[in-house]
């Protein structure tokens, strides 16, 4: 999915992909880091601990007021964004609960830059390095992933259930974690 965050001048990709075979995740880095343009930022995340697609549109929306405000933790956007996306603010802790592993099977990709065509010749790149099956597919909930979010980000059952007597699992699970990160930007 390619979106355009008109505010910042900036456009997204927001990718899955399935049945990931990553021997060496710090060697993938380098090889991505190498080949990406300079005006890119290129993030990892395991999808089993993303919320749907809109988890990480609204970690990169904090991430980029966070740069803006100059209220940022890390150099980096891209780090920036797995930091909101984590909804913690140390690097170690977000790369652990959210960061890819060489177990990961499901990977979700975010790459922000100023051209669409850049962002998606980027996604073209990262499609071609990560040995995988792209498939947004993966960024969906279902009950067993549900779990493991709500382990992740430290949602009771009880406040789950509250909120989803208004919606359902997924929109109820994807606000609860969407909110954990907004807390992280009053935090500062």
């Amino acid at each position: 999915m390619l979106k355009y965050i008109e505010e910042f001048g900036k456009h997204i990709a927001i990718a899955g992909f399935r049945k990931a075979k990553i021997k060496d995740v710090e060697e993938l880095l380098k090889i991505i880091r190498k080949e990406k343009r300079a005006n890119l930022e290129i993030q990892f995340f395991d999808a089993e601990s993303v919320a749907t697609w809109q988890h990480l549109y609204f970690a990169v929306l904090n991430a980029l007021t966070a740069f803006k405000n100059k209220e940022n933790i890390s150099k980096s956007l891209a780090m920036e964004t797995m930091l909101y996306a984590s909804a913690q603010r140390q690097i170690r802790k977000a790369i652990k609960l959210l960061g890819i592993k060489p177990n990961s099977s499901k990977m979700a990709v975010l790459i922000i830059g100023e051209k669409p065509e850049t962002v998606k010749s980027a996604l073209l790149m990262v499609s071609k390095h990560v040995n995988a099956q792209r498939d947004d597919a993966v960024l969906g909930l279902s009950e067993e992933k549900a779990i493991i979010i709500q382990k992740t980000f430290g949602i009771s059952d009880l406040e789950l259930k509250t909120v989803m007597r208004k919606d359902g699992l997924e929109k109820a699970l994807t606000d609860l974690v969407i909110e954990r990160m907004a807390l992280l930007a009053t935090q500062r």
